[in-house]
């Protein structure tokens, strides 16, 4: 049996749109009628197929974005341990005046930290030490409201494209 895919059955439907329904063309309109169901049917049964195939595929990764989830869950956890377990050996280490602990798999010690700077208040710091930044953010939805009262709003445009709704 010769399989078609979507395209070549609406290739092949619009073809015979075209040839039965051609002026010059005298068919009964009976036969128009039954061959374009024919060939409309066929079409909508691969488009079912593939659809339940999309569906399919649809749920597998969803599954795989809830297991992505719990494993990012699972990460942090056992990140969130590990440093709090390194914080207890260090707060012991330094109670008890012990910088290094060693063995054969590995070497603890406690270690000073480069410095750095904390701010306390904003607004006490001198300006020399203070960077201007500017940011910008266009408000898409604005620009949308004015193009819908009638403005037009220089290099924008106002596009509208299609989907395919599954219910």
């Amino acid at each position: 049996m010769n399989r078609l895919s979507l395209y070549e059955l609406s290739t092949n439907y619009l073809q015979a749109l075209d040839f039965l329904t051609d002026p010059e063309m005298d068919l009964p309109i009976e036969a128009v009628n039954d061959t374009l169901e024919a060939l409309g049917g066929e079409l909508e049964d691969k488009a079912i197929n593939v659809a339940k195939f999309f569906r399919n595929m649809e749920a597998t990764a969803a599954a795989i974005k809830s297991a992505e989830a719990d494993m990012a869950k699972r990460r942090k956890a056992l990140e969130n341990r590990v440093q709090w377990l390194k914080n207890y050996i260090k707060e012991n280490m330094e109670f008890c005046g012990i910088s290094d602990i060693e063995c054969p798999h590995f070497k603890l010690s406690v270690q000073k930290n480069p410095a750095v700077v904390n701010i306390l208040d904003e607004n006490a710091i001198p300006a020399q030490f203070k960077k201007e930044v500017i940011s910008w953010k266009i408000d898409k939805n604005a620009i949308k409201d004015a193009i819908k009262a009638g403005n037009i709003v220089p290099g924008t445009e106002m596009v509208s494209g299609t989907r395919l709704a599954v219910k």
